[in-house]
């Protein structure tokens, strides 16, 4: 018998909408073949991606539409202010 653990990919989509919401919230998730679709449609959607195993294992935890925990605000709002940038970059590059 292999003691190798198989990593199947996995994918947590968040979604931040202040003042509605106090802390970003996890809207969609998934393992294997769910992970791989969720990164298709943001890719698809031009949706900035941040690969971090570490943070996945976290935010998987969370139930879906539910508030990530303070533990992870700051990692999380470095990862936001990434997406801001990106988005001011190519907004300026329509102009």
């Amino acid at each position: 018998m292999n003691n190798k653990k198989i990593k199947r990919k996995a994918a947590v989509a968040l979604k931040y909408s202040p003042p509605k919401d106090r802390a970003p919230r996890v809207t969609a998730k998934g393992w294997g073949y769910i992970a791989e679709r969720l990164l298709e449609v943001a890719k698809r959607h031009k949706i900035p991606i941040q690969e971090d195993p570490d943070l996945i294992q976290v935010l998987a935890r969370i139930d879906i539409d539910k508030e990530i925990p303070p533990s992870v605000y700051k990692v999380v709002a470095e990862i936001l202010a990434f997406v801001y940038s990106v988005n001011k970059k190519y907004k300026e590059s329509l102009q």
